[in-house]
């Protein structure tokens, strides 16, 4: 890529990325069903109120489609940088854009969701550090969940696990070819800040959430919101 190549790449990028990351799929589900979840349960707009409101199936809907909108843009810029041998920081940016329009919707005055599952999807396309990191991210999610069954929990014990993940594995494989062999810190520094930047918004946006964990009020997975 020639380096204007390159601004036009990262422009169109980051603006598609956020515009598509902003996309209120829970909300727009439960306008669906004619219910504002903003105004039922905890007011989020995310998965898992709207499964709190809807139903668990639209948990999943809402989850699969909030996973899919940070996952598509990004491995989609990751493939065109393999191929026209970009530079290796524009699936980053990507990333960050999707799930900044996750968090930061412009469609509804910068007030979104807690960018969970948008970052799941994320991760899922930055091959192979951030990929593995996230897989075992949503392992430690996955059994978390399934001993306190409470979703708030088991994201930010598996956003912790994630950023704890990805200079481990990333100091073993690496995060351009995927071969075998130990990177140097300088090359893993790109991915291990942008995935920290990354873990920390998401607990900042789950403050109230711990908050809550803190004084034992967060609902179960199933439960009504206190």
């Amino acid at each position: 890529m020639s380096g204007l190549q390159i601004q036009y790449t990262t422009l169109l990028s980051v603006i598609a990325a956020y515009l598509i990351g902003g996309i209120p799929f829970g909300l727009l589900l439960g306008f669906m069903r004619g219910v504002d979840i903003r105004t039922q349960g905890s007011g989020n707009i995310g998965a898992t109120n709207a499964g709190r409101v809807l139903g668990m199936r639209y948990f999943w809907y809402a989850f699969l489609l909030d996973f899919l909108k940070g996952f598509a843009p990004v491995l989609a810029v990751d493939l065109i940088v393999r191929h026209w041998h970009g530079p290796v920081w524009l699936p980053l940016v990507t990333a960050a854009a999707a799930i900044c329009g996750h968090v930061f919707p412009c469609y509804l005055r910068f007030k979104g969701g807690k960018g969970v599952a948008t970052t799941f999807g994320v991760v899922m396309g930055v091959w192979p550090v951030f990929t593995l990191a996230g897989l075992g991210a949503a392992l430690v999610f996955l059994m978390v969940f399934l001993v306190y069954r409470i979703i708030s929990l088991s994201s930010l014990a598996g956003v912790v696990a994630f950023m704890i993940l990805i200079p481990i594995i990333g100091h073993e494989i690496g995060p351009i070819d995927g071969f075998l062999y130990p990177q140097p810190w300088n090359k893993l520094m790109p991915l291990i800040i942008t995935g920290c930047l990354i873990g920390l918004l998401i607990i900042i946006k789950h403050r109230s959430n711990i908050r809550r964990l803190l004084n034992g009020t967060e609902p179960r997975m199933g439960e009504k919101h206190k």
